[in-house]
């Protein structure tokens, strides 16, 4: 296994995620547990030490299972990560009674590791509204020992990233993004991981094969990456991408099979950082996949400046690119619930004035007609 040093600690570069744990008859809420305890075991065997799971993952069994599983070690031997659940507005208020309600769930004295759950658009506001007293609560607990790191986890868009930085930045600890060659471009990965850094906060990765896309890419794709690496399949590609990345710390993969759980031992049994070929197969390789179903905008902004209703096009543009791209998904619905709806794309009067200056020539009154339907 190999390892990363985290203020003097030696993590697994490998975490194990429990967000996609087996489960019986296709329900996501009831978890196998028998599987769930072989993978534990396997995992921690391995050498893994690093355990993460959430309030609400598998309608919140998540955290009880993993730490039923966890209990047979001693404690000091693993890290466990689990999260304020403030992608629900509705739990703002009660940080006290879901920080006790998550011990007593995974049956620990402290949780190594805790995070603000999915920063994004969404909530920015609520989690940086001093009312609610989200930040001062988990800092008494640090304080008390209850809480050893203090991170926060993002989905959303480079502005909400330096907004939390700039309020509770001297706080994190490290901030876990979703991170793959794919999103290196797509959601704008290396320019976050670049304010990251000159934060001085390392780098936890979430969806590094960006839910098994990564693990399954056109033939002719995977024919170029064996070329370079005979002996390496696309899933182990994607890690290496992120072995490179130097302020990566953590690498979370929510492993759901034993097969899966063996394969990715195997790839983080040593390291092998890809070389200046390597990196660029890759990111041609996301190129290609970027340019089927989504937009080719280049944020130019002349569609703003004639747009009557004064639309962010290429922000929403973006979204569009996303929610399409991924076939659905939280992260556009999450972003545009925070927009006031005269700034949506159903407020799209359809008059095609922002098409006339498109460098690109986009039809950008049809996107906003497909991105409302869609939605």
């Amino acid at each position: 296994m190999i390892y990363r040093d985290f203020q003097g600690e030696k993590l697994s570069a490998l975490g194990f995620g429990a967000m996609r744990l087996p489960v019986i008859d296709g329900n996501d809420r009831v978890i196998d547990e028998e599987k769930t305890q072989q993978m534990v075991d396997q995992a921690y065997e391995a050498g893994i030490n690093y355990y993460d799971t959430a309030w609400g993952y598998h309608g919140g069994n998540s955290e009880t299972v993993l730490g039923k599983c966890l209990a047979k070690y001693p404690r000091e031997s693993f890290n466990l990560a689990t999260k304020f659940p403030g992608y629900d507005l509705s739990n703002m208020p009660k940080v006290k009674e879901i920080f006790e309600k998550q011990l007593e769930k995974t049956g620990v004295s402290y949780f190594d590791f805790y995070l603000f759950h999915n920063v994004c658009e969404m909530n920015i506001d609520a989690y940086l509204n001093p009312e609610y007293g989200i930040l001062d609560y988990l800092l008494e607990q640090k304080k008390a020992g209850r809480i050893r790191h203090l991170g926060f986890s993002c989905h959303g868009n480079i502005n909400v990233l330096k907004r939390f930085l700039e309020a509770y930045g001297k706080h994190m600890e490290f901030c876990q993004l979703q991170l793959n060659y794919l999103d290196w471009t797509f959601q704008n990965g290396k320019e976050k991981v670049a304010i990251l850094k000159e934060a001085g906060i390392p780098v936890w990765v979430m969806e590094p094969l960006r839910g098994g896309k990564l693990a399954h890419i056109k033939k002719e794709d995977e024919a170029v990456l064996r070329k370079l690496r005979p002996d390496e399949d696309p899933a182990a590609w994607a890690f290496r991408f992120l072995q490179s990345v130097p302020e990566v710390t953590m690498i979370l993969s929510g492993m759901s099979a034993q097969d899966q759980m063996e394969k990715n031992l195997a790839t983080f049994s040593e390291d092998r950082k890809l070389n200046e070929e390597e990196y660029k197969a890759v990111m041609e390789i996301a190129d290609r996949m970027l340019s089927v179903n989504t937009v080719p905008c280049t944020a130019c902004h002349y569609c703003v400046t004639h747009c009557p209703m004064e639309l962010d096009i290429p922000h929403l543009i973006s979204l569009y690119n996303e929610h399409v791209y991924t076939g659905g998904g939280f992260i556009a619905p999450m972003a545009l619930s925070a927009l006031d709806d005269n700034k949506k794309p159903s407020a799209c009067l359809h008059c095609r004035s922002c098409e006339q200056v498109c460098p690109q020539q986009i039809k950008i009154s049809e996107i906003m007609e497909d991105f409302a339907e869609r939605i």
